[in-house]
């Protein structure tokens, strides 16, 4: 599964006003309605429900908020640099300034197991993050998420 066909140049935001995982949240829902047409307030709901059965912060800065929706076909992601890293709860404690939230049909079985491995494994590349961080410009951070893909296609 590749990153492009989950993530659209429109979900792919940089902010600089997040101070808390709450208002994260809020913004990944504001981000998945202004992209994808979903219910922002829905969005926010299953993210948070999915947060208190464990944190998503995997680590190096790094969060993969994920939650299934009620009214999506395909799985879909939004991603966001944080332009000041906030406290996340993460496994290594550290605070998070990377973002890739998905979002997943609850009868997506192994499509949204797939897109979580994706994300995880480019995220889990720190030379990935590291230009990620350097280059807070939308559309050249659609482009380093997804340019493997079109390394791999080529």
């Amino acid at each position: 599964m590749d990153l492009s066909t989950i993530l659209r140049p429109e979900a792919v935001r940089v902010i600089s006003a997040a101070t808390s995982k709450k208002r994260l949240l809020q913004d990944f829902g504001d981000l998945a309605a202004s992209a994808y047409g979903l219910d922002a307030v829905k969005v926010v709901t299953a993210l948070q429900e999915r947060e208190s059965l464990g944190p998503t912060g995997v680590g190096n800065g790094v969060a993969l908020p994920h939650a299934r929706l009620d009214g999506i076909d395909s799985v879909k992601g939004a991603f966001i640099l944080l332009e000041k890293p906030i406290e996340f709860n993460a496994v290594d404690r550290q605070p998070v300034d990377v973002a890739f939230a998905l979002f997943a049909p609850h009868d997506a079985g192994v499509d949204h197991l797939k897109a979580l491995a994706q994300v995880s494994r480019r995220l889990r590349e720190s030379s990935v993050c590291a230009k990620l961080r350097a280059n807070p410009e939308t559309a050249t951070l659609y482009t380093i998420l997804t340019e493997a893909d079109a390394m791999q296609a080529a």
